[in-house]
């Protein structure tokens, strides 16, 4: 049993008090007339003579000696101080045959066909989804797009896809884009309570995968995975953008600009060390959990560095994780995307064509990006990869061809939990299942 280590109180009693507690009745008018009666009689017999021996007894009762304390007295049990931050932990991963995914799919200004394209290749009705456009968008694009959630026949029917009403100005350079990552995530905890993992993704993110694959390749592995691409060699990236210090508008301003710098510089954090990555990952639900409680501050002091880095979303999480102690050993080193990148890297990765279709495919990986609006090899994936029709939903065992224009064929829904995986599992389990055989696993593991 532990006390808490705040209201634990002792009170001790002088002699003076003591001698006191035989007088105070002659101090004090008494509260009834039985009370008075009883102190009258106690003080005539404590003054006879004849009864000199009723003091003693009556204070050997209220104050035992010391050596009839020992004798008499059991000694309490000893008291063991407790702290709050012991009495918190994350909520125990699901033992559900089939896990379930909470996507967060965000855009900005006139991204919003992009996000409803992007979310129909997504959908499942096992899943969770929440779709941001950020402030930088008109009122009429967000009002479109929440038309859009609030008015499709099966949206309504799962009650499984979520827009953010209140919108959040995100520039990707800034630690905005990391907050709105919170903010999502809070959202899908209070309201979605039941899924496993969480997946960030853009307008310019797709699948190249189906969810059946997914979700059929993500039921064999450990849910307190997380699959964030990571490591502490920061390299130039210490002088760039751990050494500046910069002011996100986005923090205090409604209108989208770019940062701006500091003349002054700071050092690299000692309490704790630095990690740098991709800003696309898989986490698991109780990492999330971590990130929102933050029951060892851990998340917040982070968070509050960030605030003046350049592009937050390439290190907060992957410091949070890496210096957490019961978190660190849950990594897996790969971001889950295909992603063609300059050597060296630069701030953007290239727009994905026809002719990175079939690297795309030889990557394994189950999404891609960068893609520009209605680019052509988006049509060539729905076909080849994913089996959508212009403007439907990813057809499964849950449905067979699901078409928004057709609002009856939503009766045909059978069980939701049944999947139908394709040629997309296999590519998918073979980069699952290297990544986690590889020999050196445990060594990229917040390395």
């Amino acid at each position: 049993m532990c006390v808490p280590i705040l209201i634990r109180h002792t009170v001790r009693v002088s002699r003076q008090h003591r001698s006191s507690l035989f007088t105070t009745h002659s101090l004090h008018r008494p509260q009834s007339t039985s009370l008075h009666n009883t102190n009258t009689f106690l003080h005539s017999q404590l003054m006879e003579p004849n009864k000199k021996w009723f003091l003693p007894l009556i204070l050997l009762s209220l104050f035992p000696s010391s050596n009839s304390s020992q004798r008499h007295h059991t000694p309490a049990p000893k008291e063991v101080p407790c702290f709050v931050e012991s009495q918190l932990s994350v909520s125990p991963t699901s033992s559900g045959a089939l896990p379930r995914i909470a996507y967060l799919i965000s855009g900005s200004m006139g991204d919003g066909e992009s996000l409803k394209r992007t979310l129909k290749a997504l959908y499942h009705p096992w899943n969770h989804y929440a779709l941001h456009l950020d402030l930088e968008a008109s009122a009429t694009e967000r009002l479109g797009l929440a038309d859009f959630v609030n008015n499709e026949p099966l949206f309504a029917m799962f009650g499984n896809v979520r827009f953010l009403v209140k919108p959040n100005l995100v520039t990707y350079r800034g630690p905005t884009m990391v907050t709105n990552t919170l903010h999502a995530v809070a959202i899908l905890l209070s309201q979605a309570r039941d899924w496993d993992w969480f997946i960030n993704l853009s307008a310019s993110d797709y699948p190249l995968v189906t969810q059946d694959d997914l979700l059929h390749t993500l039921s064999f592995i450990p849910r307190h995975l997380n699959f964030i691409e990571h490591t502490s060699d920061i390299g130039w990236k210490e002088y760039h953008r751990a050494k500046p210090v910069i002011i996100d508008p986005g923090l205090y301003s409604i209108n989208k600009s770019d940062v701006f710098w500091l003349s002054e510089k700071r050092k690299v954090p000692t309490a704790y060390k630095l990690f740098t990555g991709s800003a696309w990952m898989m986490l698991s639900r109780p990492f999330t959990e971590y990130c929102i409680w933050g029951w060892d501050n851990l998340p917040r002091i982070v968070l509050m560095y960030y605030a003046n880095f350049l592009s937050s979303p390439e290190g907060y999480f992957h410091t949070v994780i890496c210096n957490a102690e019961e978190f660190r050993n849950t990594t897996v080193n790969h971001d889950l995307h295909f992603i063609s990148w300059d050597n060296p890297p630069k701030q953007h990765p290239h727009f994905l064509t026809l002719d990175d279709f079939q690297r795309m495919v030889d990557s394994n990986a189950p999404f891609a990006r960068k893609f520009g609006r209605n680019e052509l090899v988006l049509d060539k994936i729905d076909t080849e990869l994913l089996g959508r029709n212009a403007d439907g939903y990813v057809p499964g065992t849950w449905f067979s061809q699901a078409n928004s224009s057709i609002i009856n064929q939503y009766s045909a829904i059978r069980n939701i939990t049944d999947l139908r995986p394709g040629a997309g599992a296999e590519r998918l389990g073979r980069l699952i299942n290297g990544l986690l055989s590889a020999e050196k696993f445990q060594a990229n593991q917040c390395s």
